[in-house]
């Protein structure tokens, strides 16, 4: 008995160095060139931030809305949350991230997939401004997002109506995404800040039924830190990921920082099991974003922060959400 005791301890131990050894290579699925002032610190901090941290393929996209500094504020805000003034939709925004891209090597640009996300999702003529916008540039785009509906306080503060993925002009949107082969990354909450339900699930699981075509990227599984202020963490969001994933095979799951804590890990940093439990379930549905907006200097941290739950996962199935799994969903043909 001594003896397996010992063994045990001795595979134990190996097994956690050889956990712990592992370099990977990663994609970012989820980065914003610019942030909410349309602004960033450029394409050679970004390439800079790559090269230092293995990270390989970024999908790159603007930010859909651009902050007002109101007449009667004194101070410019730092961020949308600074005050109360609106933040209102702003096309040119794809227009940065073109130009950046335009600007690289052909050898560089194969790292980079441009996202559009420049247009009002409350707005049934915005698939037509999407079309233009793949005519003007054809072969560059490579996914539609990161597309606004709910989206805590940020949604209160969008000029105009409340955007929902399940409203008409986003079904268009979807069905010009299905036909161009471009999965669509969306951020649609879950729930509300103090509802401990899925109270706005339907606007996700109907799109996900309605064009069945059409891979939609889930940003945060629907989580956010605003939610979790309030609720610290939602107990039906594993048991509805579950569902969802079985049911709808065009959904996958953006890991970006509001699912790390608490979902992921625990309070001691480790991998939460039920949680490699569902990724090992549905090995190819889900990978990584760092979810930065315009600066880079802490591009891979965001990114190896997961290290500790990749590590708690088969080596094949942590290289695939690392890495592979984002770049499987992108069109089979790239420019």
């Amino acid at each position: 008995m001594r003896l397996k005791h010992c063994v045990l301890a001795l595979a134990l131990a190996t097994s956690g160095a050889w956990a712990q050894s592992r370099d990977y290579a990663y994609s970012d699925a989820h980065l914003h060139y610019v942030d909410f002032f349309q602004e960033t610190a450029g394409m050679d901090k970004l390439l800079a931030a790559m090269a230092q941290n293995r990270i390989e393929h970024v999908m790159i996209s603007g930010i859909p809305v651009a902050k007002k500094w109101h007449e009667d504020e004194p101070k410019r805000p730092r961020y949308y949350a600074g005050d109360d003034a609106d933040a209102y939709w702003f096309s040119a925004t794809d227009v940065w991230v073109a130009a950046a891209v335009k600007g690289l090597t052909a050898e560089q640009r194969r790292h980079f997939h441009p996202f559009l996300s420049g247009f009002n999702p409350n707005d049934k003529n915005s698939a037509a401004h999407i079309q233009r916008m793949l005519d003007l540039d054809p072969g560059l785009w490579q996914g539609i997002g990161e597309v606004f509906t709910r989206h805590d306080d940020l949604t209160a503060l969008i000029a105009g109506d409340t955007p929902r993925a399940n409203n008409e002009a986003m079904n268009k949107i979807y069905t010009l995404a299905g036909a161009h082969d471009l999965p669509v990354l969306l951020h649609s909450n879950i729930t509300s800040k103090r509802e401990r339900n899925p109270l706005y699930l339907a606007e996700l699981e109907e799109p996900l039924a309605r064009h069945p075509d059409t891979r939609f990227i889930w940003a945060h599984a629907g989580t956010s830190a605003e939610i979790h202020r309030h609720q610290t963490q939602m107990p039906f969001l594993l048991p509805t990921l579950e569902r969802l994933l079985a049911t709808y095979p065009n959904l996958y799951v953006d890991l970006s920082w509001s699912m790390l804590r608490p979902y992921l890990l625990d309070e001691q940093g480790l991998a939460r099991p039920e949680w490699v439990a569902l990724v090992e379930r549905f090995p190819g549905r889900f990978m990584l974003g760092s979810d930065v907006v315009g600066r880079f200097d802490n591009l891979g941290q965001e990114l190896r922060s997961f290290d500790p739950f990749l590590d708690a996962l088969p080596l094949s199935v942590a290289r695939q959400v690392a890495k592979d799994n984002f770049l499987a969903v992108l069109p089979k043909k790239q420019p």
